[in-house]
């Protein structure tokens, strides 16, 4: 069985890299990022079944970078982070696909659950649109 691949996105290091580690404990195999535009540039090097990405980050901001994933991966599910409720954020970031958003810090079994839902969805869009987990978003 495939190990479900985890891109973190948050420009606060302190934050991302421990939940990096605890998720890799818990069987995930986890890439972490600090910037939207290295995000973007990790998809070039490895494809990814889920996006964890923070709202707010300096430069590229997690609304546009979600919109770049998007348009470039369609089937990749993307779970907003943030740490400020802002409802017109959250309501723009699900109207662009996102799958669903979560409070930072979010609890660990919650956000574990979160993923495993967002996998199922990947994997029955997937299947819908005629692509097994081997071949990419683009064509």
């Amino acid at each position: 069985m495939n190990r479900i691949r985890v891109l973190l996105v948050d420009d606060e290091i302190g934050f991302i890299t421990p939940l990096g580690k605890r998720l890799a404990r818990r069987g995930f195999d986890t890439h972490t990022v600090s910037s939207g535009r290295e995000a973007l540039e990790a998809f070039g090097e490895s494809p990814f079944d889920i996006v964890l990405l923070d709202i707010k980050m300096e430069g590229m901001d997690g609304i546009r970078t979600l919109g770049e994933i998007k348009r470039k991966h369609p089937l990749v599910e993307v779970v907003m982070l943030t740490a400020h409720a802002n409802p017109d954020m959250v309501i723009s970031s699900l109207a662009m696909g996102a799958y669903d958003y979560l409070m930072k810090p979010a609890d660990l079994d919650e956000l574990v659950l979160k993923i495993e839902d967002a996998v199922q969805r990947r994997k029955k869009n997937l299947a819908h649109d005629g692509r097994d987990r081997g071949e990419t978003d683009t064509q």
